[in-house]
């Protein structure tokens, strides 16, 4: 009865979840398109600080995991998540003020706190392992992660229509609909059924950080989704002010944005099979070998089908990267340890991001698109030796394991 009942709340908090998945990533593939435009128009020639907002919204996410996690830990999943989603929905409010009275600063603020509900949101992935059987926690976090494909149509069709909707200025209308995907997911996340910590483990603190971040599962967790996620966010921050500057339309760039974000999620419908199947470390250096293809393609031309090829690849990869190594961090951890472990990996997570996507900005105006992707090059080669090793140490830890195994079992003169 109680294995019944386990699988219902499962599948309950899967499809929740998923549906707040899909509203987040429909928000935040929005802002990566308006955001970059909106900011071309203010900025004028000089596109020094171009992906600023982007940088202000990652900031505001690096800032909000460790809060968001202890937030949880106290008041449980579902409160933390609608206080996250309430404070993104007053951000895209000021987002869309700021671009009616042409304002940069209050442009960025806006996105900063809509990146304080980027913290929160980043535990929807984590949430789904929460209550999950062991059996099916790698196709739990896989299905809700990959239910982010659907802001890759809805993102961009958002976007273009509600570019010119309630005024002569371009884009304020598109941040007063990110809002409304805020408010939606508030509402929404109140059905999820997560058992907050019972009371022994919430005072159990666990082991010391200093401990678990040296264990290689934690390192090799934390480097696929660090380096994976910087790869893809480098690249794609620059992809719109790079296609804009080489005079494509905006239907084009909102084309090669939504398939990579197809790339980026679609792949999740069957990438817990996948691991089941294969092996996590497998999967990541699959991911790694996808996001070097990636560069490869962008520095071969300028065309449209490069943008489109390379950005897609870069979704495919980061998948795979991220997705592996969110799989990885649920090993590492007990109950008890989950906020503290789960808030330091995003943090660490999102404050490489907020320097990658400024650096994006630099990189590009002094140096050019090239520079951009070969400044991705040593990291992806940094996740995909990282997990190597992983596999390398765990073969040895697995040997000495069975022959520690082999001397504890009496031989055969013992047994005669």
């Amino acid at each position: 009865m109680d294995k019944v009942k386990n699988s219902s709340r499962n599948t309950k908090n899967v499809i929740v979840l998923s549906i707040c998945q899909a509203l987040f990533n429909s928000g935040r593939t929005l802002t990566f398109i308006a955001a970059s435009l909106v900011s071309i128009t203010m900025l004028g020639d000089n596109l020094t600080f171009v992906t600023a907002p982007i940088t202000m919204m990652l900031v505001g996410t690096a800032a909000s995991t460790l809060p968001s996690a202890l937030i949880m830990r106290q008041l449980g999943r579902k409160w933390g998540f609608v206080i996250g989603a309430l404070v993104g929905t007053i951000g895209s409010g000021v987002a869309a003020h700021a671009v009616a009275i042409d304002s940069f600063m209050l442009f960025n603020l806006g996105l900063f706190l809509f990146g304080l509900y980027g913290g929160t949101a980043q535990q929807y992935r984590f949430a789904a392992a929460d209550a999950a059987p062991e059996h099916i926690k790698a196709k739990s976090v896989s299905i809700v992660i990959s239910m982010g494909v659907v802001g890759a149509f809805v993102g961009p069709e958002t976007t273009l229509m509600t570019k010119n909707l309630l005024s002569t200025i371009p884009f304020e209308g598109t941040f007063w609909a990110l809002g409304v995907f805020c408010f939606a997911a508030a509402v929404i996340v109140l059905g999820i059924d997560i058992p907050n910590l019972t009371e022994e483990e919430s005072q159990e603190s666990g082991r010391p950080l200093s401990e678990i971040v040296v264990i290689p599962t934690f390192i090799v967790a934390l480097v696929a989704a660090l380096f994976g996620y910087a790869v893809m966010n480098l690249l794609m921050t620059a992809t719109p002010v790079t296609m804009r500057v080489d005079v494509f339309a905006d239907n084009n760039i909102a084309r090669v944005i939504q398939w990579h974000v197809v790339g980026m999620f679609a792949p999740g419908f069957f990438t817990g099979h996948l691991i089941r199947k294969f092996g996590v470390v497998r999967i990541i250096v699959i991911g790694s070998a996808l996001l070097l293809g990636s560069v490869m393609v962008a520095l071969h031309g300028n065309n449209f089908i490069n943008f489109f090829a390379a950005l897609f690849f870069l979704g495919v990869g980061w998948n795979f990267a991220f997705t592996g190594g969110t799989v990885l961090l649920t090993e590492v951890h007990t109950p008890s340890e989950r906020a503290k472990v789960q808030g330091m990996n995003d943090f660490i997570l999102f404050t490489g991001l907020a320097i990658s996507s400024l650096s994006a900005g630099m990189i590009y105006h002094f140096f050019g698109w090239m520079w951009v992707n070969l400044a991705a090059t040593p990291l992806i080669l940094t996740v995909l030796l990282s997990a190597i090793w992983l596999r390398s140490t765990r073969r040895k830890t697995h040997a000495a394991y069975d022959e520690a195994v082999a001397d504890e079992q009496p031989s055969r003169s013992e047994i005669l």
